[in-house]
Order: C-alpha cells, then structure tokens, then sequence
C-alpha cells in the first residue's frame, strides 16, 4: 500500500503531498504542460511531413496537383468527423489513455506512409493521421483545465495551441531529411518520437476532474446575481458530493457524475453555453482566413514579386513561427493585465486581436514592395496571434469541468472546417476571377468580422464563467 502511494506521488502530475491551494497558480507542476506541449509538436511535425517532401512523391509515383492537394482536404474533412465523438470519450473515460493510444496509432500511421507501396495506399494512411490526431486534442485541452486554474491558464493553453500553428518545423524537417536519404526515411524517422511520446503520456497522471474548480469555487464568493440555472431538458444532473479534497486523487477517477446524459442531448447542453460558440466561431472564421491565404502567400510572391520558390517560402513559413510565438506571448501579458479588471477583459484583447491583425493582413497584400509586405504581414500575424491564449482559456472558464471535452472538441470542429475549406476557397475564386489577391481578399473580410464576433462574446463571459464556479461550489 505504501510502495503504491509512492509510486503514484512519483508519476507526472502528482499534487503536492501539502495538497493543493486555491492561490497556488501551478499546483501539479510543469510536467503535465510539457508532456502535452510535446504531444502537440508531434503532431504538427507528423502532419507536415508530406508538404516538405511533396516535390519526391510525386516524382516517384507522378500523380497530379489536383490529387496532391486532395490530401490535406480528405485528411481534414476526416479529423471534423471524428471531432464531437472525440469531446464525448474525453468526458467519460482516462484522457491520457486516450492520448498514449492515439499518439501511438500517430507513429504507427506515420510508419505506414514511409511503408507504403502506391499513392492509394499513402493517401489513406494520410487521412487515418489526420483522423487520429483530432481525437487527443478534446482530451488534451480538457486536462490542462484539470491541471491549471484560471490564472495559469492562459500560459498553458497559450503554448499548446500555439503547436498548430507550427506546422512549418515539419515542412522544413521532412524536405531537409527527403532530400538526403529519401521521402520514406523522413516517415520512418518521425514514427519513432511518436511511439516515445506515446510511453511518456501513459506515464502522465490522470487528474480528478473539476478538482480545480472546486478550490477555486471555496475561495470565491458565490455569485449572488446570477443563480444557479436548471439545465436543458434531457441533460442529467451530477450527484452531490462531498467537500472538496486537497489531497492526491485516485489514480484513475471516474468522470463527474456517475451517469452522463446522451451525446447529443450533452452536445446540446454545451451549445447553449454563448460565450463558447460566440468564440468558436470567430476563432474559426480567423482560422479560415489566415489557412486560405497564407496557404497561397508563397504563390503570391512568387507571381507578383519574381522570388524563386525556395526563398517565398521560407519567408513565408518564417513570418508565421515568429509572429505566432510573439503574438501568444503578447496575448498571455496583456490578457493577464485585463483579466479581473476589465468585463470580459481577455476576449477584448483576443477580439480586437483578429480584428486589428486582419485589417493589417488587408494593408499588407497591397504593398508593392516585398520588405513593406513582410513588415506588415509580420505584424499582422503577431496582433491576431494574441487571440489564441485568450480565447482558449476563455472555453475553458465558460464551460464545466464534465464537459469540457465535448466543449473543446465544437472548437477543434469549427477550426477544421476552416483549415480545410480556406485553400480551396481562395484557389476556386482565384480561378473565376483570374488574379490571386482578389482571391485573397474573398476572405479578409470575413476575418474581420469574426473579430467582432468574439468581442460581441464579452456580454456573457463573465455570467457563464461565474455559474461555472457556482456549480462547482455545490457539487
């Protein structure tokens, strides 16, 4: 019994053995932030791959452009459908299970490509990556809010969404690696940090869910102004519990609730949630936005300035690493300035965020001259890149702890239809109208709106937030 509790204190993020405070901002310790960091990562640096050895592909097996750029389509419009049943998992069974598993099935996919014999085969191992890798993400976003309190949560979600948007480390490996010993080394290669990464998330400990909340609910007064709201016809209540524990959880500890409602019956209960779908789809027009025409930008600076692909490129995927890491480091500062002095004060930050850096995106493609275009699109990623710690832990506020996976997996939903359809919009309107910027600019507008969208959120952040810490208090 004793070698047990030892063992358990020994696993990644095991609470302290003083148990945990309500203003402890980091109570479980790093581990759990990076382990799930890495997963992001790898990830990104798998789905990637086939961009940075494409050219080799096609020499060998010869299909088409049109074929080629069916992948990442098939690919997304796959992980969209495995999203909403993603969320429903997370919330009733072990999350990190679920990761290890899925990142494993990541390696043995990505192993699969590298092994493949024909492009038929290649291409669904491509959409069975693609498919497994949306399945973590509910599961991972809903254990860093069961790891981090709001304080420490814009940090946190901050760097591990800012993952996505790194994608180009795996373009840049995969054509450095393809080009000196083959495409298929480039796969066989990164199948192995995925198993690794598999083993060091089932070591990761599995938290109580809502724990969290709960200390965090006991140090706040309850909210007089906003009672306690029945829930939507259908939707079942949790079961009254004991006073909050600040000692170590069970290992493995069942779900809120003993009985969880139906999956669509939950899914209609977190649809009702306004802040969350507000945010969601704001986050997502942004996301259709910034896929569709950074997707082109290289194109467009290849036609309209005369650079050699090489050089377009790199400076493309250069922009975006740099303006994603500094517009989440400037989002998680100034979001964390605001919060709890302004209403809503982190979505302020996030909305006008995507508003300002999408009219900037709009300056930017005007420009005739190549230095002004990559100052302004530099900075044009750097403000709307603040929306993404700020907006992410805003979910995470509004939306309770069983339920969380299925919240996050309506936003992982939304932005892989963004990333999907945005390309293709851009190509097809660049097609009726014959010129790339017009195309362009089909989407700019979009872009901005959707930053209103998430600054109209700012009415129910505060209500939805508050009812979310009540709840708590009286489980």
């Amino acid at each position: 019994m004793v070698k047990a509790a030892a063992r358990e204190r020994r696993k990644l993020g095991s609470p302290p053995r003083g148990g945990i405070t309500a203003t402890d901002p980091n109570p479980f310790g790093w581990g759990p932030f990076v382990v799930l960091f890495i997963v992001g990562m790898v990830d990104r640096i798998e789905a990637n791959l086939m961009s940075g050895v494409l050219p080799l592909i096609q020499a060998e097996w010869g299909f088409s452009d049109t074929a080629a750029g069916s992948i990442p389509t098939a690919a997304a419009l796959a992980a969209a459908a495995v999203a909403l049943p993603a969320g429903y998992l997370a919330d009733r069974y072990n999350r990190t299970r679920i990761i290890a598993v899925v990142v494993l099935c990541w390696a043995l996919a990505t192993l699969g490509s590298g092994l493949a014999t024909g492009f038929a085969a290649f291409y669904l191992m491509r959409v069975l990556l693609a498919a497994a890798e949306n399945i973590d993400n509910p599961a991972a976003s809903s254990l860093l809010a069961d790891f981090y309190p709001a304080a420490t949560r814009m940090q946190v979600y901050g760097w591990t969404r800012m993952t996505t948007y790194l994608g180009g480390v795996g373009t840049l490996l995969g054509g450095l690696i393809g080009q000196a010993f083959g495409w298929r080394a480039a796969f066989l290669l990164m199948a192995v940090p995925g198993a690794l990464t598999a083993v060091l998330v089932w070591r990761l400990r599995e938290p109580e869910r809502g724990q969290i909340d709960k200390i965090m609910a006991t140090a706040t007064p309850a909210t007089a102004t906003v009672p306690r709201q029945a829930p939507p016809p259908g939707a079942l209540e949790p079961p009254q519990a004991g006073p909050p524990q600040a000692g170590p959880p069970q290992a493995d500890p069942a779900p809120i609730g003993t009985v969880k409602p139906p999956f669509w019956p939950q899914v209609r209960q977190v649809l009702a949630t306004r802040t969350l779908v507000l945010v969601s789809l704001g986050v997502m027009i942004l996301t259709l936005g910034l896929g569709g025409v950074y997707f082109w930008l290289p194109s467009l600076m290849v036609r309209a300035f005369g650079m050699e692909t090489g050089v377009a490129s790199s400076i493309s995927g250069g922009v975006t690493i740099v303006g994603v890491l500094g517009g989440t480091l400037l989002g998680s500062h100034l979001g964390k300035r605001v919060h709890g002095r302004v209403k809503g004060g982190r979505l302020l930050v996030g909305g006008s965020g995507i508003t300002l850096g999408s009219s900037l995106l709009g300056a930017a493609l005007l420009m005739s001259d190549s230095v002004a275009l990559v100052i302004l699109l530099l900075l044009a990623v750097t403000i709307s890149s603040t929306a993404i710690p700020t907006c992410t832990a805003c979910i995470a506020d509004v939306v309770g702890a069983g339920s969380r996976g299925v919240g996050f997996a309506v936003l992982q939903f939304l932005l892989t239809i963004g990333v999907a359809f945005g390309p293709l919009i851009v190509g097809m309107a660049s097609d009726a109208s014959g010129s790339l910027l017009t195309a362009m600019y089909a989407l700019i507008v979009p872009m901005v709106l959707g930053g209103l969208v998430v600054l109209t959120s700012r009415g129910s952040y505060e209500r939805e937030a508050a009812r979310v810490l009540d709840e708590a208090r009286d489980c």
